[in-house]
């Protein structure tokens, strides 16, 4: 079965279509993101080179990382932002290519959903890369009224990743999620129906 990659743009609706891919097609998941906060909290090794690139500042007094003050330094420059994926990124690769050969050897699906999919240069490890997109308005809506994040920190959010028009250009499909839930769920059945006529 092919590994698919899933990627878009902050709150444009990955996880939801990745959800709903995985009961569609009773396929293994893989969350980037999750990773990276588990790696964070639990990877010594990790955590020691966070501490050395951007101080212990970025940690409260019990140990915890300060997850806003670490996203404030990344978003707001992008030399600290390559450093921490530079650190995150291998590890989290080497999670996801151990759980793809199982997941071959099972020939079951494997979904991988990395929002830095380009941003990391890892188109080579998909069979199939789908980019879910919608329009910035609607990200900046989301992001300000549903997250609950100031417009600046929802601009530079948006504005540290690759703009959404190459993900689509790069994209082996793309699935639209701008207007109603039903309109994006009925998008995804018809995709479902496609992966499983093509790829059985």
């Amino acid at each position: 079965m092919p590994v698919l990659g899933i990627t878009g743009g902050i709150a444009t609706g990955k996880t939801s279509f990745t959800q709903t891919a995985k009961a569609e097609l009773d396929a293994t998941v893989f969350d980037a993101d999750a990773c990276a906060r588990d790696l964070v909290d639990r990877d010594l090794d990790i955590r020691e080179a966070l501490k050395e690139r951007f101080g212990a500042r970025i940690f409260g007094e019990n140990g915890e990382l300060d997850r806003g003050r670490l996203r404030e330094i990344v978003f707001q420059d992008e030399t600290e932002r390559r450093a921490l994926e530079f650190i995150l990124h291998p590890k989290i690769r080497e999670t996801w290519t151990r759980i793809a050969e199982t997941a071959n050897a099972r020939k079951t699906w494997l979904l991988i959903d990395i929002p830095l999919l380009f941003e990391t240069f890892a188109e080579r490890f998909f069979d199939v890369i789908v980019v879910i997109a919608c329009s910035r308005a609607v990200q900046m809506h989301r992001l300000i009224a549903i997250r609950k994040l100031t417009p600046q920190v929802a601009e530079e959010m948006v504005e540290s990743q690759t703009p959404l028009s190459e993900k689509i250009q790069r994209a082996d499909h793309v699935l639209w999620n701008d207007s109603s839930p039903l309109s994006f769920k009925n998008q995804m059945t018809v995709f479902h129906s496609y992966l499983t006529r093509r790829y059985g």
